[in-house]
């Protein structure tokens, strides 16, 4: 089995929103936010931004203006179990990824109190296949960011299809970064739990390359002990 540590959902840069989504560090209750849709969509298809507005009211949060009236990329797609990708990373999936294999999502969160940026586990995906965005029927078109979009025929883009019994969207966020050395990065107790990763001392800020957990015994051994719960929804308000 591989681990696959993708960082996603909004942030500061331009990609992603220039926002990050709220968490309340105390109680580790969170605002999924995707990162914004920038191709364009199927008719009828479209996921506004508009949509989270009670989810974040529940965290006493507004979406800026700038996003209010956007439309997200929703990915993953924690309803459904799926993930898609495409470019570099999606070609790293479509060459490494296989059945038995673990997504594990994480995002930039804000604490609604401090305003600290706080590193979490947001969900995961047990995957159960690999598809080409491209052959999915007009049935399924609404299941993950990348089937919604207008696709070329040769489009590159796959999707992971994860088995619901080991996906879902967590009911809390699970810290595991901070930033030392001049980035964000893995903490130490995380780093000596899960074992080394695949990037350079635990590297979490957006890269090319998707990392992975090198040992996925010992991440799995800490994973049972968090005794989490996981969600078919992409947001709760409770």
């Amino acid at each position: 089995m591989k681990i696959f540590l993708i960082r996603v959902g909004a942030d500061q840069s331009t990609g992603g929103g220039s926002w990050n989504a709220p968490v309340d560090a105390a109680t580790g209750r969170f605002v999924y936010v995707p990162i914004p849709e920038r191709k364009p969509v199927r008719s009828e298809l479209e996921r506004p931004y508009a949509a989270l507005a009670p989810y974040l009211a529940s965290l006493g949060t507004t979406l800026p203006e700038h996003l209010a009236r956007d439309r997200m990329h929703l990915d993953p797609d924690f309803e459904h179990s799926t993930y898609g990708d495409t470019g570099s990373k999606g070609a790293q999936l479509a060459r490494d990824l296989k059945p038995g294999d673990r997504l594990l999502f994480y995002s930039g969160l804000k604490d609604i109190r401090s305003c600290k940026l706080i590193y979490g586990l947001i969900g995961t995906i047990l995957v159960r296949r690999l598809d080409r965005a491209v052959t999915w029927s007009p049935e399924i078109f609404d299941r993950n960011a990348h089937s919604r979009r207008e696709l070329a025929a040769d489009a590159p883009d796959v999707i992971a299809v994860g088995d619901p019994s080991g996906s879902g969207r967590l009911t809390r966020c699970v810290p595991i970064g901070e930033y030392r050395n001049r980035a964000y990065r893995l903490t130490p107790a995380i780093l000596e739990s899960w074992g080394p990763l695949s990037c350079q001392d635990g590297y979490l800020q957006r890269s090319a390359v998707i990392p992975t957990i090198l040992e996925p015994r010992r991440f799995h051994a800490w994973w049972d002990r968090q005794d989490t719960e996981l969600l078919h929804v992409n947001n709760t308000s409770s």
